[in-house]
């Protein structure tokens, strides 16, 4: 089993999570509550890579982050160094791939929350941030906590996009998938076949959580 691979997909996971609530949460809070007319676009670029093929993600993302774009030449004016084919251009690519991954269960959980609760909040002079710590937040806890699990799920497994932008560079954006194609394609079956039953088991343990989160939901939400 290619345990380094592993690992750099855990911290890639990790990392791209942490970034995703960090931004997923107050983007689905805003498509949750807002009244703007046109809502539905953001909802739509929020939704694309759901429907778009890894590989054209890949490819504009690719485009975005190269040397001659503003993005590109302004990490190499800052850093040195280059998006593409690095850890940092994987991050990026993983952030964009796996966001509705996010945003949509934590802003169906948003959208579940009383909004008496919350106009009572208001009512009674309390700021909107406070609000959402001591009501929205914990109401919806279950969706966020099922956003995070899903996005980590997501990038543990990518493979599309990870290739486009990434390549294969051991220790650097060789994640746990491009190891299976790799091992697939050296007929290392045996090394393929290991490696294989540990994402199965771990996505396996991912829907589990998944599912038992939206139980404990439905239990403990108030019948109308």
């Amino acid at each position: 089993m290619d345990y380094q691979a592993i690992w750099l997909s855990v911290r890639l996971a990790a990392s791209t999570t942490a970034i995703l609530l960090t931004v997923g949460v107050p983007l689905a809070y805003w498509i949750s509550f807002s009244r703007r007319r046109w809502k539905f676009l953001v909802e739509a670029v929020v939704a694309l890579p759901l429907v778009l093929p890894p590989t054209v993600l890949g490819f504009y993302v690719l485009l975005a982050i190269g040397p001659h774009s503003p993005v590109g030449a302004l990490y190499a004016k800052l850093t040195g160094g280059m998006l593409p084919f690095s850890f940092q251009g994987l991050l990026l690519a993983s952030v964009l791939y796996s966001l509705p991954f996010t945003v949509q269960p934590v802003a169906t959980a948003f959208a579940g929350v009383d909004r008496r609760l919350v106009e009572a909040s208001w009512c009674l002079g309390v700021s909107r941030a406070a609000t959402f710590r001591r009501v929205i937040a914990p109401l919806a806890a279950p969706g966020i906590a099922t956003g995070a699990i899903l996005s980590f799920a997501h990038t543990m497994g990518e493979f599309g996009v990870v290739l486009m932008v990434g390549g294969n560079i051991a220790g650097v954006t060789r994640t746990v998938s491009i190891s299976i194609y790799d091992q697939v394609q050296a007929l290392d079956y045996g090394a393929a076949t290991e490696t294989s039953l540990f994402l199965l088991a771990f996505s396996f343990a991912v829907l589990a959580a998944t599912y038992a989160l939206q139980r404990r939901v439905w239990a403990i939400w108030p019948a109308n």
